[in-house]
């Protein structure tokens, strides 16, 4: 297996550079005003849709193990625009491997929440996932030597406040086994944003979704094999949540994700779709009979508040001196 190295070295090589080369390429391209309205508005319809999804997997849970529903829902998704790709497919210039650390990283980020979940609370989990709104910019500092606005920052911090006040209503976290592991999916989450954010650049983004679904897919359905193998009666009863989370969450929202990521900053973008947890609150109110006290419904407000004044600077007149500078 010796003879194998050099090429995987040269294969994670040509990631890193690659990646290098889409960001000093976006810092070039300044989407103007209506564009980047366009892409928020997109991205606000992911988060609406990815919060209704949450309904569809309280749901789903009674029946299926969580690797099973994500195997059969990313696969449904996958299949269903298989059709439409086949010819942009037949004319595509190349630059399909993002399809693989986008696959992976979609079903690492997804598959790690769900393992801690396990030992922890929902609420919980979902503070720690939020995390990502800040490792975001943090990575792309790090890795990319991207200049993030200091409101963008003090908006993710502001975000991840009230997202803390909306998952766990002001209860105190505990250390848990569970809690690191939901942590380190939300940095397979953070670094999936980013690299959706550099592929939909490179590649088609109806074949960069048709790929990772596919994969991602795949990869969960083999997990559900040695846990929990999913059954057709399983699959029956809850075959309407299945459907809304195939085409609903999959198809449409991440889908729209990469699409509204084509002309949106990464750490601008993971702040959009933390409006998730606040829609997933809302729907869970509304078909789950859940409440909300008071506390979470600041949280909401806060998340709110954060990401409209992280998005006022982009929809005001830049002056020349900051041509290159990339919110």
């Amino acid at each position: 297996m010796t003879h194998n190295r050099p090429s995987f070295l040269r294969a994670v090589f040509h990631i890193k550079t690659n990646l290098k080369e889409e960001h000093d390429n976006m810092k070039a391209a300044k989407p103007n005003i209506a564009v980047r309205l366009k892409s928020d508005l997109i991205l606000l319809s992911a988060a609406i849709v990815w919060g209704g999804g949450f309904v569809a997997q309280r749901i789903a849970s009674a029946h299926m193990d969580f690797f099973a529903f994500n195997g059969v829902r990313f696969l449904l998704g996958g299949l269903a625009m298989l059709p439409f790709v086949i010819k942009r497919l037949r004319g595509s210039t190349g630059n399909l491997w993002w399809i693989l650390p986008g696959g992976i990283l979609l079903y690492g980020g997804s598959s790690l929440q769900q393992a801690g979940i396990a030992t922890t609370s929902a609420g919980t989990a979902g503070f720690i996932t939020g995390v990502y709104v800040v490792l975001v910019p943090l990575l792309m500092t790090l890795f990319w030597k991207h200049k993030t606005k200091a409101v963008v920052w003090l908006a993710a911090v502001a975000a991840l406040g009230g997202t803390y006040l909306l998952s766990t209503g002001g209860s105190a976290l505990t250390p848990s086994t569970g809690n690191l592991i939901v942590l380190v999916g939300s940095v397979v989450w953070a670094f999936h944003v980013i690299v959706v954010g550099f592929a939909v650049r490179k590649v088609d983004v109806f074949i960069f979704s048709v790929g990772q679904f596919l994969l991602c897919g795949l990869l969960h359905l083999v997990s559900s094999l040695f846990i929990n193998p999913p059954t057709v009666n399983a699959v029956l009863a809850c075959w309407p949540a299945i459907f809304y989370a195939g085409l609903g969450s999959v198809v449409i929202g991440f889908t729209l994700q990469a699409i509204g990521q084509r002309k949106a900053p990464a750490a601008d973008a993971a702040l959009i779709l933390s409006l998730e947890s606040v829609f997933a609150a809302i729907f869970g109110a509304l078909f789950l009979s859940e409440t909300m006290n008071l506390i979470q419904i600041v949280g909401c407000g806060i998340i709110l508040a954060a990401i409209l004044v992280a998005q006022l600077p982009a929809f005001q007149p830049k002056s020349p001196d900051a041509a290159g500078e990339n919110g």
